[in-house]
């Protein structure tokens, strides 16, 4: 008699916990978040990054009931932005809004100061941008086949630029340029503000562009967009081809994502990543986004983690024929 009453007890016990956990779990996670949050880039404002996270923070901000702060911290092709994250706390309140030079960055460098699996929680992948081969229009030449006559012309002297040794952005353009067998001299700069503007003042010859910052100068006649950095044309650019048009064998990986530090709650990861990508459908955002050609692409934490570990390994083969590793 007495064990079947201890055994009841236990049962009465188990039941008021698990009745009392439940509430609990779900209060936590609606009081999420108790700030502002914060959405930190690696790049300068008016770059691709900035420009998309940009156009989703105000519905972001408009879903959460908190403002969504912006934090540009710019430089070392991102890694100043990143390591930040890793060392905030990891309670939500703190999210990496990251380009592909997150991945390549911990492949190329050494001591880059975080590990992407270990320190980090994919949350989802938002989109990747539409990007273009420009040339100012006084380089003279009108298509991908005449930069490469110019350039071989020139005996691979011409200048190509990117935002940052070892970003995403330096890869594609060698991507580019292998593809393309040419020669050249790569410049490194914080972002692609300060490349558009070496590019139109005709010291910078050629670099890959993304449309948010790019697309009014190349409607305005200032920059000229050679080729699309996209498996085919853009509705934007109808009349631009495509790179693999003329050079089929030229891949890219430039997806942005989000991420949050490691150890944080599995329920505010959910959360983000529901909220996110009810954000990105909006029509208001899509409109914005169809603006400036940025392709919208969500996933689920486990399809962004499958992503990242591919990303992985799909830059370290293409850093060391490159000569970045």
């Amino acid at each position: 008699m007495h064990k079947l009453m201890v055994h009841v007890l236990v049962l009465v016990i188990g039941v008021v916990a698990e009745a009392g956990a439940q509430p609990g779990a779900k209060e936590s996670a609606q009081s999420w978040p108790a700030r502002p949050v914060r959405m930190v880039l690696g790049f300068p404002p008016g770059s691709s990054v900035d420009t998309s996270a940009r156009i989703m923070t105000p519905k972001l901000a408009a879903l959460w009931g908190k403002p969504v702060v912006m934090e540009n911290r710019s430089g070392a092709s991102g890694t100043i932005a990143t390591t930040l994250v890793a060392q905030a706390t990891p309670d939500g309140h703190t999210i990496l809004y990251a380009s592909a030079s997150f991945a390549l960055n911990a492949v190329v460098r050494p001591n880059v100061g975080y590990d992407p699996l270990r320190d980090f929680i994919s949350v989802m992948q938002v989109g990747y941008p539409t990007s273009v081969i420009a040339v100012a229009p006084s380089l003279g030449v009108k298509s991908v086949k005449a930069l490469i006559a110019l350039s071989n012309q020139r005996e691979g002297k011409l200048l190509y630029g990117s935002p940052g040794a070892g970003s995403s952005g330096h890869l594609t353009v060698e991507r580019f340029r292998l593809a393309a067998g040419m020669k050249g001299t790569h410049v490194a700069f914080k972002g692609q503000p300060e490349i558009l503007v070496e590019i139109l003042a005709g010291r910078v010859h050629y670099a890959v562009i993304s449309l948010g910052p790019g697309l009014g100068l190349i409607r305005e006649g200032r920059l000229l967009a050679l080729a699309m950095v996209t498996p085919k044309r853009s509705p934007v650019l109808p009349d631009v081809p495509a790179v693999t048009e003329i050079l089929p064998s030229f891949r890219r990986d430039a997806a942005h994502s989000l991420l949050v530090p490691a150890k944080t709650p599995r329920h505010i990861v959910d959360k983000i990543s529901r909220d996110a990508a009810r954000a990105l459908e909006a029509p208001e955002v899509r409109k914005q986004m169809e603006v400036i050609d940025f392709v919208v692409a969500t996933t689920t934490p486990e399809e962004a983690d499958k992503i990242l570990r591919a990303q992985l390994v799909t830059f370290e083969e293409v850093a060391r024929t490159v000569g970045l590793k």
